[in-house]
């Protein structure tokens, strides 16, 4: 893609030579030239055509943060895990069942 930009580049920076040593051209012509045939037109076309290595660089980037982020919530799981405790190590229930302490009622009718 890079020998067609710099090729394009040569053919009109040669155009736009022509233009400014022409008789009738002038400098001011030979600019416009240069910008309307050359940079103008490859610019465009060198956006579009990196379109795809931009987004490939986007979603390797979003796919490291991810990457990232996954081990570091599993780091932050393994030091809680490994502080060797476990969280019913007691063997008895967390809590004990609560027994009438609120009455049932009957609704009225």
């Amino acid at each position: 893609m890079y020998l067609v930009v710099i090729a394009w580049l040569y053919v009109t920076l040669m155009m736009a030579i022509a233009e400014a040593t022409s008789p009738v051209g002038s400098v001011l012509g030979a600019i416009v030239t240069f910008v309307l045939y050359g940079l103008l037109p490859l610019s465009i076309l060198v956006y579009i055509l990196g379109t795809p290595g931009r987004k490939r660089k986007l979603l390797a980037r979003a796919q490291a943060e991810q990457q990232a982020w996954d081990e570091a919530q599993a780091q932050a799981a393994g030091a809680r895990s490994d502080s060797g405790v476990a969280p019913d190590a007691g063997g008895e229930t967390p809590a004990a069942a609560q027994t009438g302490s609120v009455t049932p009622v009957r609704e009225e009718r």
